[in-house]
């Protein structure tokens, strides 16, 4: 299990190149030249010649890149265009909030889901199954941005419950809308997930061979059922957790919300080139890193997968 682990770290390492790459060279063929904003309103041709030179923007694409990549050898993500501050450390200052929200979101959205997936398939063309599946068909076609703005304009402004916006202290009262607006997207999703792997199951011949033995129904769910459609659950959870952690602008932005997404955004209309490729390249690691722990978690609940782990380490 250690080597298999170990291989699948360092395959992170091609995707990383290739991310860095694809995104070096897309912020270098956008339209403008960063020395623009970057420049003195009244700056001279000279001193625009000098920023750019300071910069290394006068350098060919490919020496820039090779640059680049050494210095994030070294653990070096270079020095944001417009603050000046290192990158790697305010990607670090704004990763707290983006975990946060992340993971309150996907818990969120999960203990919504599960139950609400598994209510769905034991009721099967229903009218509770056709209401289910109306949410979840409401769930995926809701914009973010239209939540976020209801949620605020019905706890904030009418009840006066949460904040409207904003990280605040990082308590919970600040982390409740934007979590919940992010999280009922993707329970609809995993709502969908749960149910139709519960519905693959509750079919298999040992579900039937369970209930003719006389086992109380909510054992054959739970302890048959859903212990064996968990594995693309638990993919589908573990793929909203890394939309969570890359692709929750909207929601950062309605709610003020200080997460990487807002931060990489700001930085793409700023053409802040070393803060852009940086802060996605942390992202990229950080969904390797997700998608490695989902494969564990894949080993903790199917000893059949486990086993096979073993075989290639």
């Amino acid at each position: 299990m250690i080597r298999y682990i170990i291989k699948r770290l360092i395959l992170m390492i091609p995707a990383i190149l290739a991310t860095s790459l694809i995104i070096f060279i897309a912020m270098n063929m956008t339209g403008g030249d960063p020395v623009d904003s970057l420049a003195p309103e009244n700056a001279t041709e000279e001193q625009i010649e000098e920023l750019r030179e300071e910069l290394g923007l006068n350098d060919p694409l490919l020496v820039r890149y090779v640059k680049y990549m050494g210095g994030m050898l070294r653990g070096d993500l270079g020095v944001s265009y417009v603050t000046k501050k290192d990158v790697f450390a305010t990607f670090a200052e704004r990763l707290p909030a983006t975990l946060k929200l992340a993971c309150s979101s996907v818990l969120i959205a999960t203990l919504v889901a599960l139950p609400l997936g598994i209510y769905t398939a034991i009721h099967q063309n229903t009218w509770k199954d056709t209401g289910g599946m109306v949410f979840a068909l409401f769930g995926v076609s809701m914009p973010n941005f239209w939540l976020g703005l209801m949620l605020i304009l019905c706890f904030s402004l009418w009840l006066g419950w949460f904040p409207s916006g904003g990280y605040g202290d990082g308590g919970i009262r600040n982390l409740v809308l934007p979590a919940v607006t992010v999280g009922l997207g993707f329970a609809a999703l995993i709502t969908r997930t749960t149910r139709s792997a519960m519905l693959d199951v509750i079919r298999q011949d040992y579900m039937t061979t369970a209930r003719a033995k006389g086992v109380p129904d909510r054992k054959v769910i739970f302890g048959h059922g859903l212990k064996n459609a968990l594995i693309p659950i638990i993919t589908v959870i573990g793929m909203q957790l890394s939309n969570a952690l890359t692709g929750s602008v909207l929601a950062e932005t309605v709610f003020s919300w200080p997460g990487v997404g807002r931060l990489i955004v700001d930085s793409i209309a700023k053409r802040d080139t070393p803060m852009v490729t940086g802060s996605i390249i942390m992202c990229c690691i950080l969904v390797c890193i997700v998608n490695v722990a989902v494969d564990l978690v894949y080993a903790f609940f199917d000893p059949r997968i486990k086993a096979q782990y073993a075989k290639k380490g």
